[in-house]
């Protein structure tokens, strides 16, 4: 089984550098291109065989621009969407505190948000799930760049620094193992 993982395509609020979380914000012209361009390079890969997304509207977008396609089946899962931000959401990426608190894993996103641990619970959670139950398929993953990075410790071990330096770009896709 692979699991196929990507970002949504790019929002007004990622080309700003602005944190970007539980606001359901869609993607912009650039990302529709992105997800235009996504949808493209899955059909030639041509061994996915369904997408799980997250609800949240540019995660959606994207995966439709997919399943419109290659003909495939969107499942929504609330578990993908993005991690709660709290007070830092709607701020610049480089408010002071943001980046400290993502890798403070008891500690809850400013202060109203999600802890990394609650992040990691719900997130291994739906992996675990997928692995279970579409272990015959190639499963596509759409959601959002913290889900992203949290995705990536379920299948590579990285330090706290690792972890709070790791990307990924709107529309880029990690292939993992199952």
């Amino acid at each position: 089984m692979k699991l196929y993982v990507t970002r949504h395509g790019q929002t007004d609020y990622n080309k700003d550098e602005i944190i970007l979380g539980v606001t359901d914000l869609p993607l912009n012209e650039t990302g529709l291109a992105q997800a235009a361009e996504l949808a493209e390079n899955a059909e030639k890969l041509g061994d996915i065989d369904i997408i799980i997304s997250s609800p949240m509207k540019r995660a959606f977008t994207t995966a439709k621009a997919v399943a419109d396609r290659c003909g495939l089946e969107i499942i929504t899962e609330e578990r993908l969407r993005e991690w709660d931000y709290g007070e830092y959401e709607g701020k610049s990426r480089f408010t002071e505190g943001f980046a400290e608190n993502k890798v403070n894993f008891g500690v809850r996103m400013g202060r109203s948000g999600e802890s990394l641990l609650q992040l990691s619970h719900r997130v291994y959670s739906v992996l675990d799930e997928i692995k279970a139950k579409y272990r015959d398929k190639n499963v596509l993953v759409v959601c959002h760049g913290g889900i992203c990075r949290v995705i990536e410790t379920y299948f590579n071990d990285l330090t706290n620094e690792e972890y709070s330096n790791w990307f990924m770009g709107n529309c880029q896709v990690i292939e993992y193992s199952l």
